[in-house]
């Protein structure tokens, strides 16, 4: 067979290169392509408008020691939207042999970011030693991992303070959970009536494993250690107490 008189006109130079051809290239993006994939959000409404409000009774445990009994509450509730809230904040102690000893704090908060609040307002002192009367300034949030971190400064009239706190929640399981915290505060100044010693006052370290009977109730029981230090130990021990020590706690914790 003669190839050379055959015609060749409708085949291709190289027949597999031509399968693996690309198809035709897509066209440039233009600005309108580009617009319409990547809208511009509008801002004033990344965050809802609604109001919202919870009350948490994070503490509310007694004891019983060798020598007394007492009751301790940590309260806090918030009323708001996503970026302005009210806050109510208490904590305090009861024991049967000793004045009450207690606080009430009414706040602005402020976001400031994904994972913190801005606070500023003022505190109320009861007892012992009179009342006393602050302006507090200060942070609410969760650090990384998880950590929830207040730090509050509180200043007053001849009196000055700080309070840090940070939390941590172990989930053993959908229901069990340990609420591990510690809490440090620090004064600028001895006051003899209130029990208080310049510098670092007291630190509380506390592990508490609740169960969860629904979400928002839940019994629990733990140990909390206490400590005073410097002038405000010397307080204690005058008085008769001792400057620290353990003691087992049972209590609930409940939000509405």
């Amino acid at each position: 067979m003669d190839h050379s008189k055959m015609d060749h006109s409708g085949v291709p130079d190289n027949p597999k290169a031509d399968e693996n051809a690309l198809p035709t290239p897509l066209p440039e993006p233009t600005e309108a392509d580009r617009a319409a994939a990547f809208p511009v959000l509008d801002l004033p409404h990344e965050h809802g408008s609604g109001l919202y409000g919870k009350l948490l009774f994070d503490r509310l445990e007694a004891w019983q020691t060798e020598s007394d009994t007492g009751m301790a509450w940590n309260v806090q509730g918030w009323y708001g939207s996503d970026l302005n809230r009210a806050w109510l904040r208490s904590e305090g102690e009861s024991w049967s042999q000793e004045p009450t000893a207690a606080d009430l704090e009414l706040l602005y908060g402020r976001s400031i970011s994904a994972w913190w609040d801005a606070v500023a307002g003022v505190r109320h002192d009861f007892g012992p030693g009179g009342s006393q009367d602050f302006f507090a300034v200060g942070l609410i949030g969760v650090t990384p991992y998880k950590f929830e971190f207040d730090a509050t400064a509180y200043f007053g009239s001849g009196q000055n303070a700080l309070r840090l706190e940070l939390e941590y929640e172990t989930l053993f399981s959908a229901r069990w959970i340990l609420q591990s915290s510690i809490e440090a505060g620090f004064y600028s100044a001895d006051d003899a009536g209130r029990g208080i010693g310049q510098g670092l006052n007291t630190v509380e370290a506390g592990f508490r494993l609740r169960y969860e009977i629904v979400r928002r109730f839940a019994p629990y029981a733990g140990v909390v250690w206490e400590q005073a230090f410097g002038q405000a130990a010397d307080y204690r021990q005058e008085d008769g107490e001792n400057a620290g020590g353990v003691r087992w706690v049972a209590g609930f914790r409940m939000w509405f």
